[in-house]
Formats: structure tokens, C-alpha cells, sequence
């Protein structure tokens, strides 16, 4: 079951390599006040009404914030731990990233989605209030992954940097800005973890946080795994655990993004899996910056209290 692009036998990497001259840094346009890139806010009608089957697993996350890694960890709950089943194609085919849209003949999340028989893993990005409500309706299982704000906005710059259809980061100084005012693609980080942080309990969300993840994977893949009705053995889970650590990913083709081609994912400027750690923020905000942001921090986070980790 593999998904085709638009052009029947032609590979994801090839579409993409294909569209070449109408990749761009898409500019941003606000859908019920939130920052989308222009191609998703152009075809919003039909992301906005599309009806999951009850079986389809979401994946939702701020950008940055371990997607790719619950992705994989996903898989490989579904497939007992065969890695090689788990190389059948790159990630954004086996689990297709909802609301992207592309210039053609790159296939749409929901091009993808169409050519895949239910239990899907799907990806978003988008903000709990833009998550299409059939998902809801059909009470399809949704896993959350939070990152902490400081090492989440590191992450989304480098990667703002080497992907080619994102805005312009400009300088660290005032990405800074941007993101505590949410004007980065997929708005305000603020927002996105508490939106789904409020909703977790009456929407039955699984709520998970990425420094959790780092500091006992095993215990957060067990969580995952019981969320989701599957029941695999330790063994697996000790597998898994090892399949999916920042090394064995980063050296993983079909999780690595490495079918990107350097006209959309410039990997001379930073890679798309670039540490994974826990607390590199500490190697980029200078003390008056953490001050700041931390103020604001306060503000933005009052009346909610989210267990974050900025280090571990």
C-alpha cells in the first residue's frame, strides 16, 4: 500500500524534486486568526470538512516538538516492532501530515490519505480549535506531544533556516519575538499546548511531553501503547525503545527526511533531526533574553499549569 503521487509511479522524492521551480517560502495568511502557510489557507474548505474513519489515529503537535519520533514509535506499536515493515516508505507517507498542501505534482496530505485504507496515522500541526470536527465526532484516538517553549523555539528556528518553504526566520534575536507573539507558521505555541491541554480530559487526548519521552522512553511508549488498545511484549518494547532513540532515527532513511531534496530542505544549514536534546536553549538565550521571555512566559501561561521540563 504505497501512497502515489499525482503522476501514477512516480516517487514522493521525485514529485517533489519535480515541482522544483514553484517551491518557495510560502508566505502566511491567517485562518480564523492563526499564521498557515498561503497553499494550506487556500485549499482550508476541504482540510476543514474532511471526515476521518472512527479507527484513524491523530498525531498532534506544535512544529518542532518530537512529531517525527512519536510518528515512528507509532508505527512500530502497529507493526509489533518490525523495523522493516517500518521502512516500507518515508514518514510523511506512512503518516501522512493532514492540512500540507504542496505545488502539484507533490500529492497533498489529503491526496495521501485518500489512497490509504483506515487505521491511518495522521499528522497535524494545526491548533486544537482548527483541528477538523469530524475528528472528534468519530472520537478518534489523538496523541498530544508538548515540547518545552525554550528548546521547542531553538528547534523551530534551525528548522525555520534550512526548510525552504517557511518564512524567513531573520535573526535569532527577533525570532524570538515572533514566536512569543505567535506570528511563526502554526501560530502561537502558547495557545497550541494549552488548547489541547484544556481539552484532554472531556476529548480523551493523550497528553504527552517530549522531555518524558527523553528522560524513560520506555515508560511513555507503554503509555502510548495502552492508549491505544495494542498490547505488544517487553521485548518489543525494548526494541522500540532502541529503534526509535535520536541516533537510530537520525540514521534512518525512511525517518530521517533525507528524501527531501536540498531545494526544500537545505541540510548545509542544519539538519532535520539536529540534536534531540533536553536544554540546548541554555546554548542560545542569553540571560537577558530567558529573563524576558520567561516574564512573558508568566503572562501568557497564567491559569494553567503545565508540568513543562526546560531541563532534565
Amino acid at each position: 500500500m504505497s501512497a502515489m503521487p499525482k503522476e501514477e509511479g512516480m516517487s514522493f522524492a521525485e514529485a517533489i524534486q519535480k515541482a522544483g521551480a514553484s517551491i518557495t517560502r510560502f508566505p502566511l495568511i491567517p485562518v480564523k486568526g492563526v499564521p498557515l502557510m498561503n497553499q494550506i489557507a487556500n485549499n482550508w474548505d476541504s482540510i476543514w470538512t474532511f471526515r476521518p474513519d472512527p479507527s484513524d489515529i491523530l498525531i498532534a503537535t506544535y512544529p518542532k516538538a518530537g512529531t517525527t519520533w512519536t510518528q515512528e514509535i507509532i508505527d512500530l506499536l502497529l507493526h509489533n516492532g518490525d523495523a522493516e515493515a517500518c521502512k516500507r516508505a518515508p514518514t510523511p507517507v506512512r503518516s501522512p501530515f493532514l492540512e500540507i498542501c504542496s505545488p502539484p505534482p507533490i500529492p497533498s496530505g489529503l491526496d495521501l490519505l485518500k489512497t490509504m485504507d483506515p487505521p491511518r496515522m495522521i499528522k497535524t500541526h494545526l491548533p486544537i480549535q482548527l483541528v477538523p470536527p469530524a475528528f472528534w465526532e468519530n472520537k478518534c484516538k489523538t496523541i498530544y506531544v508538548a515540547r518545552n517553549a525554550k528548546d521547542n523555539l531553538v528547534s523551530y528556528y534551525y528548522f525555520d533556516c534550512m526548510n525552504l518553504t517557511q518564512p524567513e526566520p531573520g535573526p535569532w534575536e527577533g525570532y524570538v519575538h515572533k514566536f512569543m507573539r505567535g506570528e511563526l507558521a502554526w501560530g502561537s505555541w502558547y495557545d497550541h499546548v494549552k488548547g489541547y491541554w484544556v481539552e484532554k480530559e472531556k476529548k480523551k487526548i493523550l497528553y504527552v511531553f517530549y522531555e518524558d519521552m527523553k528522560t524513560n522512553p520506555r515508560r511513555e511508549i507503554e503509555r502510548i501503547m495502552r492508549y491505544l488498545d495494542l498490547s505488544v511484549s517487553d521485548e518489543v518494547i525494548s526494541r522500540i525503545v532502541e529503534l526509535t532513540s535520536f541516533k537510530n532515527m537520525k540514521e534512518n532513511p525512511m525517518a530521517n527526511y533525507s528524501h527531501v531534496p536540498a531545494s526544500v530542505f537545505d541540510c548545509s544549514v542544519s539538519s532535520f533531526m539536529r540534536k534531540g536534546e533536553v536544554g540546548d536553549w541554555t546554548n542560545h538565550f542569553t540571560r537577558e533574553q530567558s529573563k524576558m521571555f520567561d516574564e512573558d512566559y508568566e503572562k501568557q501561561m497564567k491559569g494553567v499549569n503545565i508540568p513543562f521540563k526546560t531541563l532534565i
